[in-house]
């Protein structure tokens, strides 16, 4: 049925429908059982205890304070100015031009009609002036002062004219035209989304029901051949008579479900690899419940990329050796494996892969305000009462990073427009998350994030060994991307630069998915290499060449000379392990 359709039944029909079932949503929420000690995100303490720092610095300073404001003055004289000149039949140039790729003044009206043009402008220049007027703030460290901005770009962004009915030309004519029904969809959809998230605000990215895993996503074929509590091991059908010797083992991340390397035929990086001629192996991580409270980082180590290995050794022979590909946590993972297996002189891996992996954390970026003492004990805290931290906890996190994508463009078209999110496979994967063990995710956050300790030679000790990863000397191959809110990409650069074997570092286009998920029939984003990289990353893009399309054929010539001739290829089976199901398998389906 076409949401845009305003035939029966009638705008007092459908408030009396949305009233009931409003009614009912706040009963059961004032029935509910007491929770768990609530988790919010931001923490409005955090907020608090930062602005009022920010405060007390603006009281020492008047003159900063009375400078930008006077600065302020200043522009909205010329605004007012340029009004006026428009209210003359002139045509100046506004104060404020639409920034670009600022999707949310991108409709016409907000130029063309004056009292729009107006509220976006007055709204640009008093950000412009908050900015301005605490930036750089006397006595902030780096890390306070990234929480301070943090802080402040969330605030800003979430004040802009955009997000309300009475200040949004874009949604006052949508409801002119469709007689006020698109208010009644736009609540409607709000309800749902409360009602889906038991009375929190659930915000939907996409169309979830218009997706099936097997069917429409992670569709290539395969086999599950192994598994224990932890993981499922997916071996590919192979798409080509021959492969070569080595095979390649996939780590991907345990805070999301492995898929996104899996998505649709044309843009699936697993199925790629296939057709390369790669015998491919791919961990599937389970969505844990507070059963698997007690496990730890190392358990993961042990019932992951070890476990692993293990099988495929089984499956192919010991002779065949293995490559291995590990993806932001994933990829922590295995430059841990790494250096484990470097202390304990084992030689199983011949070259290794990292896409957007973080292992010198000195500098996390954004995701770096939500870690530090106050709030990690609250978080352990929490996680202790629960078993593990529910995934809703990271998606707001990662959806936090880029608030004017993933939630306030949402609020506009669901609620705004009364539009529903149009159908997204990155988005539809990125709803569905994954909970963390309580055990291994404090380790993770304390050791590697707060104390960033995995730098250090020796700072960790995994199943009885010290690690160090400048004794890695497998050759390695490091993809970062340019956009990279979760692992910034000069941080994984410095990362790489640790490791002791040769490697290869590649900066891709656009974000931490984008850059990655990017097939080459899409030609976009382009990719920079360096033949030597020079110790600092600003050194590098300066000096680096930069390709076009995507840096997928780039990696695959470097793996193809690390994977040894071509052998008659390897159906899943016909291995030694009998396949235990299809792809995707069942670990991926629990929610």
């Amino acid at each position: 049925m076409n949401e845009t359709a305003t035939s029966a039944p009638g705008p007092f029909a459908e408030l009396a429908e949305l009233g009931e079932r409003s009614r009912r949503l706040f009963e059961k929420l004032a029935v509910a059982p007491p929770a768990t000690e609530d988790l919010r995100i931001p923490d409005p303490e955090d907020i608090a205890r930062t602005f009022g720092d920010a405060t007390q610095r603006l009281a020492a300073d008047p003159e900063r304070v009375l400078r930008q404001q006077g600065l302020w003055y200043l522009e909205m004289a010329d605004l007012w100015r340029y009004l006026g000149a428009r209210a003359a039949g002139e045509e100046p140039a506004p104060v404020v031009p639409v920034g670009r790729g600022d999707r949310r003044f991108a409709d016409p009206a907000w130029q063309q009609l004056p009292p729009f043009d107006f509220v976006r402008q007055a709204y640009l220049l008093t950000a412009r002036r908050m900015r301005a007027l605490y930036a750089d703030l006397p006595g902030l460290d780096r890390a306070a002062q990234r929480k301070l901005d943090f802080y402040l770009r969330l605030y800003i962004n979430a004040i802009a004219p955009s997000n309300f009915l009475t200040t949004n030309p874009v949604a006052l004519r949508q409801a002119a035209e469709s007689e006020g029904h698109s208010l009644l969809r736009g609540l409607g959809h709000l309800l749902e989304d409360l009602e889906q998230g038991g009375g929190r605000l659930r915000i939907r990215t996409t169309r979830e029901d218009l997706f099936t895993l097997g069917v429409d996503l992670a569709t290539t074929p395969g086999k599950v051949i192994y598994q224990n509590e932890l993981m499922q091991l997916i071996q590919y059908a192979p798409a080509t008579e021959q492969v070569h010797r080595r095979p390649l083992l996939i780590v991907p991340p345990w805070i999301n479900k492995y898929y996104v390397l899996d998505l649709r035929p044309k843009n699936s990086f697993v199925r790629w690899v296939v057709e390369q001629g790669f015998t491919v192996f791919l961990i599937s991580w389970v969505n844990p419940g507070p059963e698997l409270a007690h496990k730890s980082f190392e358990d993961y180590l042990t019932e992951g990329p070890l476990a692993a290995l293990d099988a495929v050794r089984e499956q192919v022979g010991a002779r065949a050796g293995c490559n291995i590909l590990g993806y932001c946590i994933g990829g922590t993972l295995v430059a841990c494996l790494l250096a484990w297996m470097a202390a304990r002189g084992q030689r199983r891996i011949g070259a290794a892969t990292f896409l957007t992996t973080m292992t010198d954390f000195a500098e996390p970026g954004d995701l770096g305000v939500f870690i530090d003492e106050p709030q990690l004990e609250r978080l352990e805290r929490h996680m202790a009462q629960c078993g593990c931290l529910d995934a809703g906890y990271m998606q707001t996190v990662f959806s936090l990073l880029r608030d004017n994508d993933l939630i306030w463009n949402f609020v506009v078209n669901n609620y705004l427009l009364g539009r529903r999110p149009p159908p997204f496979d990155i988005l539809y994967w990125n709803a569905d998350g994954t909970r963390m063990p309580c055990m291994m995710h404090r380790f993770y956050l304390r050791a590697f994030y707060l104390e960033n300790r995995l730098v250090e030679p020796g700072g960790i000790t995994l199943l009885g060994e010290p690690v160090d990863l400048g004794r890695i000397t497998v050759p390695s191959y490091f993809l970062s991307t340019r956009e990279d809110h979760i692992a910034p990409w000069q941080s994984t650069y410095r990362g790489a630069r640790r490791f002791g074997g040769p490697r290869r570092f590649v900066l891709g286009g656009s974000g931490h998915i984008a850059g990655v998920v990017n097939p080459p029939a899409a030609g976009k984003y382009g990719y920079w290499t360096h033949g030597r990289p020079p110790p600092e990353p600003e050194a590098f893009l300066a000096r680096a060449r930069r390709h076009e399309g995507s840096w997928w054929p780039d990696w695959a010539a470097w793996l193809r000379r690390r994977s040894g001739s071509l052998v008659p290829a390897r159906d899943p089976d016909s291995g030694s392990l009998p396949p235990l199901e299809d792809a995707p398998g069942s670990y991926v389906r629990r929610r």
